[in-house]
């Protein structure tokens, strides 16, 4: 890239930023959820919510069924990758 073109495109940097660091978070928040510990991570925390009284029964249920949905799901995520099913 030359000069002239790199001054051209100066502007769109932060702009490119951003849409780096979304990338990023989007790789990342694919591989949390189709990591195991993550989510048995997340179950322990929701356990502690309802024995804490900070959800109630029906909320806990409905997230748990998510969540254990999640682990039973035949895609796993490795490095943004999927692996063992179709995407």
């Amino acid at each position: 890239m030359g000069l002239v073109s790199g001054l051209l495109l100066l502007p769109l940097a932060p702009v490119r930023g951003t849409l780096w660091v979304a990338d990023h978070l989007l790789r990342e928040a694919e591989r949390q959820s189709g990591d195991p510990r993550a989510v048995q991570a997340r179950l322990a925390e929701l356990n502690r919510a309802l024995e804490e009284g900070a959800i109630d029964e029906a909320a806990f249920e409905e997230e748990e069924e998510r969540l254990l949905a999640r682990l039973d799901s035949p895609v796993r995520y490795t490095g943004g990758r999927p692996v063992g099913g179709a995407l």
